[in-house]
């Protein structure tokens, strides 16, 4: 049976609702399933502008990622949610520097909004190692 350890690492936000940052899965390999990351800086301040919120949205996965011993390589699958189809380019610019030629599975959805009002962006990913 594999092993789950939940954790809300140091370096991201803390949760302001029932949830973990990650949940890391033990056993033939380490996987580790990342919640959705937003524009919050680790002190819980939002950062205001969209461009802002997607770096902001970026370090906290990094930060979590390193916080299991793991980088931007290690992601296997990368799910999008940005608010406006206009932020598209933006984002995959951010993204692209990110990910620095490492090229995981993605899905990218316009949606109508995320849990604030103020959140343009919010990823998600699974990594392995």
């Amino acid at each position: 049976m594999a092993k789950v350890t939940t954790s809300n690492p140091p370096g991201a936000p803390q949760p302001q609702s029932r949830y973990s940052q990650a949940a890391l899965i033990e056993g033939a390999g380490r996987r580790l399933v990342i919640s959705g990351q937003v524009g919050l800086r680790p002190d819980g301040t939002l950062v205001a502008a969209p461009e802002d919120q997607m770096a902001q949205s970026l370090a906290n996965l990094g930060a979590v990622l390193a916080a299991h011993g793991m980088g931007p390589a290690n992601i296997v699958r990368m799910t999008v949610f940005l608010t406006d189809p206009v932020l598209v380019p933006q984002w995959r610019r951010h993204r692209d520097a990110f990910l620095a030629g490492h090229a995981p599975t993605s899905t990218l959805l316009i949606v109508a909004g995320l849990a604030s009002p103020d959140f343009k962006v919010e990823v998600e990913a699974e990594a392995v190692d």
